[in-house]
């Protein structure tokens, strides 16, 4: 399966779209998927604008409206993040993830779906310990405070993601932490000298996601934020066990705000010809590392080995924001165990499905999912992975596709995610808001919300609508 990976979209989305067109027209490929990594400003009305945390001059509709309220159609299926710049009003109605418009789904504040067995696993979102340890607390008006710590992610989801065997994928909108010491730094630096301190401080990145990164080896990793395409690999050491420990936070934190217009050409980067689609290198050696060959005349005597495997990898890839001669599209070829096939010059039919393990989990958490500023104590990491394999039992028994809404063989734990969610328009479009229109809009409680919380058996807490908070 060919899939696009792109960094910061700030509401472009013709423009993203029309480059895709041109990346296969120019190499004559068909694109199967296309990822989003944050700040894709899902704005579907002037009311939604007032929720997001950019300065006025930057609080423009953009392109998404038009994909909102059907005037245009995603050209292939598209997954996003979200980021620190986003209508979070909206994605907070899809807290669990949703259809943001046709053929546009939102993974969630953190979440995990599968398109053609590929899993695809994501946290929305920036860090900031300040909120990490808090609840999901804000409420319509945002103030300035909470127009901003609602974006922030929290431990929740991190444990929550922790507890996933490895996924395919992971989409990060920030960095993990240290990412930067497993490439070429000092290239960074070159084109972004300003992050020159943030990297010897260690404050580059967010901490609980290096973590996430370090227990869930995803083949792949792919962020944005800093609006600079940035290449590492992560070498994973061979575990003993089948066990991870729950990834743990350190005091350094990230820079909250990345400026929209921060980062206008470089004159380094300026001049650097852009690699528009060049493919991920997946070269186990490191660089720094000495070779057995080079090491041979030095060794006297070594112990026999029958087998050495090699340790797994995770290729690290972040993005640029979407504008002409920057480099925020990447195209890779991911293997499928999908029995969909195609001809030769036609896109694959994507197949979205829920990750049955990530549904286990969100059973399982649900519990500790506070609305209040208050975060309940969470289990311990042996307890909840026992809660979370005896969740996957009752998905495994009560999780199918509707047999009349469904031509395919039921599988235990597996649904289509058209069989359960379908998007609604929840908000009018733009013209439509009324003399209201420079105040932020209700809340608006999501079908799709309530259509995954009754799947799970679960309350949904995301209903405001009465002030349901847990």
């Amino acid at each position: 399966m060919k899939i696009a990976v792109e960094g910061c979209s700030h509401g472009a989305l013709n423009a993203i779209y029309q480059h895709l067109r041109d990346l296969e027209a120019r190499h004559n490929y068909i694109v199967d998927l296309l990822l989003m990594c944050g700040d894709f400003q899902a704005i579907r009305n002037h009311r939604d604008m007032q929720c997001m945390a950019v300065p006025q001059k930057y609080k423009q509709l953009g392109d998404f409206h038009k994909y909102y309220t059907g005037e245009k159609t995603a050209p292939v299926l598209t997954i996003v993040i979200g980021g620190n710049h986003e209508a979070s009003n909206y994605m907070s109605e899809l807290y669990h993830g949703g259809w943001l418009a046709p053929n546009i789904y939102f993974l969630g504040h953190a979440g995990c779906i599968q398109v053609n067995g590929i899993r695809i696993a994501g946290a929305s979102g920036i860090f900031k310990s300040n909120d990490f340890s808090l609840g999901f607390y804000e409420r319509l008006p945002y103030d300035h405070g909470t127009m901003r710590s609602i974006y922030h992610i929290r431990e929740f989801n991190v444990r929550r993601l922790s507890l996933l065997s490895s996924p395919d994928i992971f989409l990060s909108h920030d960095w993990p932490q240290y990412i930067e010491r497993h490439g070429d730094t000092q290239g960074l630096l070159r084109r972004k000298p300003f992050f020159r301190q943030d990297v010897q401080t260690g404050n580059l990145g967010s901490p609980p996601l290096m973590g996430l990164l370090r227990t869930l080896k995803p083949k792949w990793w792919f962020s944005a934020h800093l609006h600079v395409r940035f290449q590492a690999t992560v070498q994973h050491e061979q575990s003993g066990t089948g066990s991870n420990s729950l990834p743990t936070t350190s005091p350094p934190q990230n820079p909250d705000e990345i400026a929209i217009a921060d980062d206008d050409f470089d004159a380094v980067e300026s001049q650097k010809p852009p690699i528009e689609d060049s493919r991920l290198q997946t070269s186990s050696h490191n660089p720094d590392e000495i070779t057995l060959e080079e090491e041979e005349e030095e060794v006297i005597q070594s112990p026999p080995v029958a087998y050495r495997p090699q340790p797994s990898m995770t290729n690290f890839l972040a993005l640029d924001k979407c504008l002409p001669k920057r480099e925020f599209m990447e195209v890779i070829d991911v293997p499928t165990t999908s029995d969909e096939s195609t001809m030769p010059g036609q896109r694959c039919m994507p197949k979205l499905t829920f990750d049955p393990e990530w549904l286990a989990i969100s059973r399982a958490f649900h519990p500790f999912f506070s609305t209040r500023r208050r975060q309940a104590d969470y289990p311990d990491e042996a307890t909840a992975r026992a809660m979370v394999a005896e969740e996957m039992v009752w998905v495994q028994s009560n999780v199918h596709n509707n047999e009349a809404n469904s031509s395919d063989v039921p599988l235990p734990g597996i649904r289509t995610i058209l069989d359960c969610q379908t998007f609604v328009q929840s908000a009018p479009g733009p013209g439509s808001e009324g003399a209201q229109k420079n105040q932020q809009p209700p809340w608006y409680t999501n079908p799709q919300t309530t259509a995954f919380c009754d799947m799970l058996g679960i309350q949904n807490v995301m209903d405001f609508s009465s002030d349901n908070r847990a």
